[in-house]
């Protein structure tokens, strides 16, 4: 049950950085302030480091990760292209950002729960990697 848990947990996580990386890459060219663009950049930066831990992780059980899925992918594409077109804007990348951080978190809540019997260093990933969302969200309150 640890081993079945721990994979689970690692694939979502997995999944998770996958998105995040994605959506952050997806609103660069949109960002006008320097400040905001440096901020993307750093958590991005973050997130590819986890996600090279994660790989360790993930390679020790032999397992090759996990995609977000299609829905998932296709819904934050429109969402994110729809207001885009709407307004170009560094508050409209903020709130799209925020949304995201906060739908990660929420998501990486939900497993940790759901898969209580995966070993401490992937719980520890997981924690890491909402520390993270976290922080974007907050640093992006002032861009709102």
């Amino acid at each position: 049950m640890i081993e079945h848990d721990t994979i689970r947990l690692l694939r979502e996580c997995d999944a998770g950085i996958k998105m995040g990386v994605s959506a952050i890459d997806e609103v660069l060219e949109y960002v006008e302030s320097q400040e905001l663009k440096s901020c993307l950049l750093k958590s991005m930066e973050e997130h590819e480091k986890i996600k090279g831990n994660l790989l360790e992780l993930l390679n020790e059980y032999h397992d090759d990760g996990k995609e977000p899925s299609a829905m998932a992918k296709g819904m934050s594409w429109i969402k994110t292209n729809f207001k885009l077109s709407v307004s170009e804007s560094d508050d409209v990348v903020a709130d799209l950002i925020t949304d995201g951080c906060n739908m990660g978190v929420k998501s990486l809540y939900k497993y940790l729960n759901q898969y209580k019997s995966a070993d401490e260093k992937s719980k520890d990933m997981a924690k890491k990697l909402i520390s993270i969302e976290e922080n974007l969200m907050a640093n992006m309150r002032k861009f709102l």
